[in-house]
């Protein structure tokens, strides 16, 4: 995570020229976007229970450490073990040590965001151990060594013909173009895979602290699979992914499930307490938790950006953001793409390595209103901004500043924003071409490029009203 320096604007211009990933984009999104609304429109109680799902992470956020140390006590009770992970290195080590005690060769994983935000492929490669992604987005993302573009879909800047050319290239499989060939290859490549890992490592949607359960949501039965035919199982969480009771997952369920993929359920939920008991016919030998803080406590400790913390991993933001919709998820720069990304990913890396991603944002408020446990997001946003701007005390911060200071200055008095309404008449000719800005200097050039300003008027707004008025006295 050292490392990792995001450029928004970069990875973006590339995106936008990118005919492929535009029609993958578009063609995707907006499926999901019907699915979804679908979902919710015929949900009648459908606002009381995002009401009910954010009072509840609320308080669950406020107590943390009384349902976190809840949480343990009856993981262990069940005959599972916990283990606390400070960062991303504490936590591949912790995964790896247990591995290498049992003399782990082969691992499978289910879909999870926290592995992924780890990098912990990478660690068990570099120890040697295979490891395999068997959900069938990340499973397409793992040939295609490539980062997740979205949380729930994670190979939705893929089309058709790009999957299938990368299964002919990485699987010397025959050139398929239909979804249901390419779902079959793969299935036939991952059940030896299966069957054969030592360990299974999973993630976690929710963790129940009342009887130490942790919960996994899938649609492919992959997940299933992974935690429950290797002998070994790891499931890896952040922090914020506890809630308090049994009963609370009746609401989560179902706004997690409507927000990501647009049914009522899904075709699996598993609920997995422990390991496997003497009268149950399969399961794992040793269950382990590892629950992650990973920059989640600073969070935590920032009353105006808190409520980040009650993210569910939904992606529902991601499939409204009109940003995302054009740029992909691959120009947030690591694997939290959208808005859920532009807010978690300073946070969690740290601002000054993802100082562009608060301004990657139209602030147009359509994620805050298609969020599941109601998060703020644009009010996080400015406030992200604003901590942008305050730590750059050189360059392009101090320079916003001033910038923002001067219009201040001209807006609240009268006789300087006529003056600068006057002169902008005039300074503006060399660059009107039919009745529009275009090719503005620098710094203005950075808009006009790709987009024209509005001319200045001769007559300001306030001169021609006050001459309708006189008229019409």
């Amino acid at each position: 995570m050292e490392d990792i320096k995001v450029n928004f604007e970069k990875n973006s211009a590339t995106a936008l020229k990118n005919a492929n990933l535009q029609r993958a984009l578009k063609n995707a999104i907006d499926q999901f976007r019907n699915v979804r609304w679908r979902a919710v429109r015929e949900f009648e109680e459908w606002e009381q229970l995002r009401v009910k799902a954010r009072n509840i992470k609320e308080r669950t956020i406020e107590h943390l450490d009384k349902y976190l140390e809840t949480l343990e006590a009856n993981v262990i009770k069940a005959g599972g073990t916990v283990h606390w992970a400070s960062d991303a290195k504490d936590a591949c080590e912790i995964i790896l040590d247990i591995a290498k005690k049992h003399s782990v060769k082969s691992v499978v994983k289910s879909k999870s965001m926290a592995t992924e935000e780890i990098e912990l492929n990478h660690s068990f490669e570099g120890a040697g151990i295979k490891v395999v992604e068997t959900d069938l987005g990340e499973y397409i993302i793992q040939l295609a060594n490539e980062r997740p573009s979205h949380i729930i879909a994670p190979a939705i800047h893929k089309t058709r013909e790009d999957i299938s050319k990368l299964f002919v290239e990485k699987l010397n499989t025959p050139y398929y173009k239909e979804p249901e060939e390419l779902t079959k290859i793969a299935r036939e490549k991952l059940r030896s895979e299966f069957l054969n890992a030592d360990m299974g490592v999973s993630g976690v949607n929710f963790a129940v602290a009342e009887t130490g359960t942790i919960v996994v949501v899938e649609n492919e039965g992959n997940a299933r699979f992974t935690t429950t035919v290797p002998r070994i199982h790891v499931a890896l969480m952040g922090i914020e992914k506890v809630i308090p009771r049994f009963e609370d997952l009746s609401v989560f369920l179902n706004v997690l499930i409507r927000s990501a993929t647009g049914q009522k359920m899904s075709t699996y939920v598993s609920f997995i307490t422990g390991p496997k008991r003497n009268s149950d016919l399969d399961g794992p030998d040793e269950f382990h938790l590892v629950i992650m803080d990973n920059g989640r406590s600073k969070i935590l400790s920032h009353e105006e950006t808190r409520e980040s913390l009650y993210c569910i991993r939904c992606g529902a933001c991601i499939y409204i953001c009109p940003v995302y919709k054009k740029v992909g998820g691959h120009s947030y720069g690591w694997v939290y793409p959208g808005p859920i990304g532009a807010i978690i990913t300073p946070q969690l890396l740290g601002i000054d390595k993802a100082p562009e991603l608060p301004f990657a944002s139209s602030l147009c408020g359509a994620c805050k209103d298609v969020c599941p446990v109601k998060i703020n997001i644009p009010r996080v946003l400015l406030e992200l901004r604003s901590r942008v701007i305050s730590d750059r005390r050189v360059g392009a911060g101090f320079l916003l500043r001033i910038a923002v200071r001067l219009w201040r200055f001209t807006m609240e008095n009268k006789g300087i924003y006529n003056l600068a309404s006057q002169l902008s008449y005039i300074l503006q000719k060399p660059w009107i071409r039919h009745g529009r800005l275009t090719s503005l200097p620098f710094p203005f050039s950075r808009w006009t490029k790709k987009r024209d300003f509005p001319a200045v008027a001769k007559t300001s707004f306030r001169k021609q009203w006050n001459e309708i008025k006189d008229l019409e006295g």
